[in-house]
């Protein structure tokens, strides 16, 4: 999962070399750590979130898939 989060990611960036995943497990599940430069969360985040809500729905697919939670959150770094 986190190798597909950085890759989409990259796609969408002009600095791909500052994206990085992080996983985290907490009592809730696993959240991904979306790190982006500072000037690029907006094209990550999309207009009015789209491109965020549509990475969150694979995050949360691939999650129930497995038995899990996932969440996705994104990060300035």
């Amino acid at each position: 999962m986190e190798e597909l989060l950085e890759e989409i990611a990259r796609s969408l960036v002009e600095k791909p070399e500052e994206v990085s995943v992080r996983r985290i497990e907490d009592d809730e599940g696993v959240v991904y750590e979306l790190r982006v430069a500072p000037d690029e969360v907006g094209k990550v985040i999309g207009r009015q979130g789209r491109i965020a809500r549509a990475i969150r729905t694979v995050v949360r697919a691939s999650g129930a898939r497995r038995g899990e939670r996932m969440r996705l959150e994104i990060v300035e770094e």
